[in-house]
């Protein structure tokens, strides 16, 4: 076997390198990565979540899939994805803080979603950590309850957007709500802080998510709770 140039195993290298690169060149298969990143999902939950179609949905995995970011596992006759691992996870925001810090377009996109909705400032996780040995803070996670079961901040209460006013009084109205989603650009956390302070409850939001407080090695609960 003829042995490589090394300029022959740098282009081999770089292609390699640039499955990556080609598997995060869609919009949507972003979204796919920030949702398999809260919890596994079938093709079927991804489509409805991300506004696609099934075939489109399935075609985008197998991309992510090819790249090595996503795996499946077979339960009965249906399929989950996740996220290959940790590291693949540690990407996604990586490649989320590099856009956010090197686009314009990010930062007021944020600016006019985003703090134009935060009365107070968001909590850092160090802060609700602080606030969390006290007994004057209720922490909710109101991302969908599948994904607080596959792993939440350990003593949050999961109050998914979609149910909060009909349980709305479950919440002490005494007491400081902190309410956090999927990440700093995730809508869920916004809108309820919004329905909660319409009622009267002091609110503010986590400033990132859960996979931000999971990745940071702080302890994590699972199950429903």
């Amino acid at each position: 076997m003829r042995q490589r140039s090394g300029r022959e195993v740098k282009d081999a290298l770089y292609e390699q390198f640039a499955r990556v690169g080609k598997a995060l060149s869609s919009p949507k298969r972003v979204e796919i990565l920030d949702l398999l990143g809260q919890a596994e999902r079938t093709v079927e939950a991804l489509s409805q979540a991300t506004g696609m179609g099934v075939t489109n949905t399935s075609a985008h995995l197998q991309v992510l899939k090819g790249a090595r970011l996503v795996e499946t596992r077979k339960e009965g006759t249906k399929v989950y994805y996740r996220l290959a691992d940790d590291e693949v996870s540690s990407l996604y925001v990586a490649f989320r803080d590099v856009a956010s810090h090197r686009l314009a377009e990010v930062e007021q996109i944020a600016r006019d979603y985003f703090a134009a909705r935060d009365e107070l400032e968001p909590l850092t996780r160090h802060e609700l950590r602080k606030r969390m040995r006290g007994e004057d803070v209720v922490v909710v996670d109101v991302r969908p309850k599948e994904e607080y079961a596959a792993g939440h901040i350990p003593g949050a209460i999961s109050l998914p957007v979609a149910e909060l006013l009909d349980r709305i009084e479950e919440l002490p109205a005494d007491a400081e709500v902190v309410a956090y989603c999927r990440g700093p650009y995730c809508v869920l956390a916004p809108e309820a802080v919004e329905i909660l302070r319409r009622r009267g409850f002091r609110t503010r939001r986590l400033e990132d998510g859960f996979p931000e407080w999971r990745l940071a090695g702080l302890p994590v609960a699972v199950g429903e709770g």
